[in-house]
């Protein structure tokens, strides 16, 4: 019913929205169809099967298009989510942050057209283990050595119900080609990308340049 809101965003130019507690498939399908135009791509030979069609309409290209530089046939062209269509360059995303989305996660990860995703740790902390827990001191973060290592490679959070929910999320990510977001810090860097995490926050030049070297990472300029 908000689809407006996102087409008035993607107006002004943005290039990428994440869709926060993202409960059921049917609104991450919505979402993917809200951020499209209105006409089929054939060469993505049905890569994007199950979107209903797009809801982007006629004008809302030419503010946009200003903004990326191109003319409004060529954003019209490329405002489409990228990896589900290789020439695309929207990046949309979800946070699965709450018991709900938690229970349908291995559906909504199907749903073609997200490019990364994350299980909010904060929310899901709040919707899993409740206020006392958070009165109690209860953290939702998990710090490089606290607690060792998940068997995925992950640091561990120490509460069986959190490792057990981020395990799940992560795995559905995993399986369905969604690129993973995890908080880092100095400590934890290399071996979380070592468990294969492609997204993070760079929380100070220092973790960023040694992802960067760690990664052999060349930068364009």
């Amino acid at each position: 019913m908000n689809h407006w809101v996102i087409e008035q965003v993607l107006s002004a130019g943005v290039h990428g929205l994440m869709l926060c507690h993202a409960r059921n498939p049917e609104a991450v399908r919505m979402f993917v169809a809200t951020a499209r135009y209105q006409f089929e791509r054939a060469e993505l030979k049905g890569a994007d099967k199950g979107i209903p069609e797009g809801l982007r309409g006629s004008g809302s290209q030419s503010y946009a298009s200003r903004i990326w530089g191109i003319s409004g046939t060529e954003y019209i062209e490329r405002a489409d989510p990228w990896p589900m269509n290789p020439k695309g360059e929207l990046i949309l995303s979800l946070k699965m942050e709450d018991k709900y989305a938690l229970a349908n996660v291995e559906e909504i990860t199907k749903v073609p057209g997200i490019a990364w995703g994350e299980w909010g740790p904060g929310d899901q902390s709040m919707s899993l283990m409740g206020l006392e827990y958070l009165k109690k001191g209860g953290s939702n973060e998990a710090h490089a050595g606290s607690d060792g290592f998940t068997p995925e490679g992950l640091p561990r959070i120490g509460v069986q119900k959190l490792d057990e929910a981020r395990a799940r999320i992560m795995a559905a990510m995993k399986a369905n080609h969604i690129f993973q977001l995890h908080s880092t810090s100095i400590e934890n860097l290399e071996q979380l990308i070592k468990a294969g995490i492609m997204v993070t926050h760079g929380t100070s030049v220092e973790v960023t340049n040694k992802g960067r070297a760690f990664t052999k990472r060349q930068m364009p300029y």
